[in-house]
């Protein structure tokens, strides 16, 4: 028996799954993305409201990293670079909108925006998969 043989580690969980797991978080991204543009004076006022300088660079800055990180995500392009800018935006976002933690509402969203940037850190650690722009560079 040869045991210098490659070993196929190609399958449905090392193909399929990275896929599908950033194709899930890229799309909370893209809708928030959109819906922000759908109603910016409703997103600078939110922005205002926790005492964030700026309220309009930030509201493009945050459209900006939603959608474009958004499709690099779900693309697979440069994706250990995205997810770390999205995992620090994510962290960003729970630190400066959800830190009312007496209202059960902001306490699950901090929560939530804590385990979507554990699931970057995940992308971060193992990369697009092979179904990405990046696993099609040699």
């Amino acid at each position: 028996m040869n045991t210098n043989a490659p070993v196929n580690t190609d399958s449905a969980a090392t193909t399929i799954v990275p896929t599908a797991g950033r194709a899930m978080i890229s799309a909370l991204f893209l809708l928030s993305g959109a819906s922000k543009l759908a109603a910016p004076a409703m997103t600078i006022g939110y922005i205002q409201s926790v005492g964030l300088p700026l309220p309009s660079v930030a509201f493009a800055l945050s459209a900006l990293v939603e959608l474009v990180g958004g499709v690099a995500l779900l693309l697979g392009f440069r994706t250990r670079i995205t997810a770390s800018i999205m995992f620090l935006f994510t962290l960003a976002t729970a630190a400066f909108f959800h830190t009312n933690f007496a209202d059960q509402d902001q306490f699950i969203h901090f929560f939530k925006n804590v385990a979507i940037a554990g699931g970057l850190l995940n992308v971060v650690a193992f990369g697009g998969g092979r179904i990405s722009l990046d696993g099609r560079r040699v």
